[in-house]
């Protein structure tokens, strides 16, 4: 089989990105480029490498079997380069990926706590969805990544071999409300109470269900907002435009002007934070990063978080 760097390079983003477009731009090359690479690659190979569906490709148990590989290509070929530039080794290296509310408090306290013990590992991460960060792993460029998932808790992909997932740490939804509202002196609203509430959200899209709704609240909510960054949300919350949803391991990073509040009627929502890799051995780096995501995964999981109050000073 004839294989080409350039071909197994693009074949990795495209498993990664999902899409020949979003390939395209990381790389820098047109769509019909991409194209190009991968139609090169299935007539080498003389199999199917990506089904396509609306919405983007999926790798086929060929393709899989050919990611597989071109990843430990792709690695040698970059330690070579780096061995004849003369670069600094880079086996200290670990690359993490998060779920947007994990970097705020898990991330940076295990991050600053390495930066202490470990001062010569270097750690580059990357948040994104829980999609885009399978693919990420799949793809060889994570090595580890912290998930969020909802009962019952299933796998985030079926592909084989299957996932590697460590449970860190349960956590519950609380609604954030601005201090100075109507709920500024509860602990806690029914969903009468809020039924009626302008709401502040992620906008809805094909690789990420929309965050920032209580699950199963009665009625249309009305959002007026939408956006990812949960720290804009939040400053929208202070504002006084609306209300949202938040991890309650967020409290000690609530800006002023919000608080953290229950709803009494509605069952309660409960999240996981998992720790998730390919199945096999890991480096002492990667070693050494999961000791102390596991560290403050477990000082967080000492408290249930209880809303106190307004969080501002």
């Amino acid at each position: 089989m004839d294989f080409t760097v350039v071909g197994l390079r693009v074949l990795r983003e495209v498993a990664e990105r999902g899409t020949f477009t979003a390939a395209a731009q990381a790389l820098g090359y047109t769509q019909s480029a991409i194209s190009r690479q991968v139609a090169g690659l299935e007539q080498a190979t003389g199999v199917r490498l990506f089904d396509r569906y609306p919405g983007g490709v999926r790798l086929t148990t060929a393709g899989r079997t050919l990611l597989h590989h071109a990843v430990t290509a792709l690695d040698a070929l970059d330690a070579v380069d780096r061995e004849l530039r003369g670069a600094e080794d880079d086996t200290g290296h670990v690359r993490l990926g998060f779920f947007p509310t994990a970097g705020a408090v898990l991330v940076a306290r295990a991050l600053a706590t390495l930066r202490r013990q470990r001062p010569r590992i270097q750690v580059t991460t990357r948040e994104a969805s829980t999609p885009s960060l399978v693919r990420a792993l799949r793809a060889g460029t994570l090595d580890l990544a912290l998930l969020s998932s909802r009962p019952p808790h299933r796998s985030p992909d079926t592909d084989d071999p299957p996932l590697h997932t460590e449970p860190l740490l349960e956590d519950r939804l609380v609604l954030a409300v601005p201090a100075g509202g109507r709920f500024a002196d509860r602990a806690s609203v029914t969903a009468q109470h809020i039924a009626g509430e302008t709401w502040i959200a992620s906008p809805a899209s094909t690789d990420e269900p929309r965050l920032g709704i209580w699950p199963g609240l009665p009625g249309r909510p009305r959002i007026h907002h939408a956006t990812r960054d949960w720290l804009t949300k939040l400053h929208l919350v202070a504002a006084g435009t609306g209300v949202t949803t938040v991890p309650a391991t967020l409290l000690s990073a609530i800006p002023p002007g919000v608080r953290l509040i229950t709803i009494e009627d509605l069952p309660e929502e409960r999240r996981r934070v998992s720790l998730v890799r390919l199945p096999g051995p890991t480096t002492p780096p990667a070693d050494a990063l999961v000791h102390v995501l596991r560290q403050h995964a477990a000082d967080l999981a000492e408290y249930d978080h209880p809303p106190t109050g307004p969080a501002g000073r």
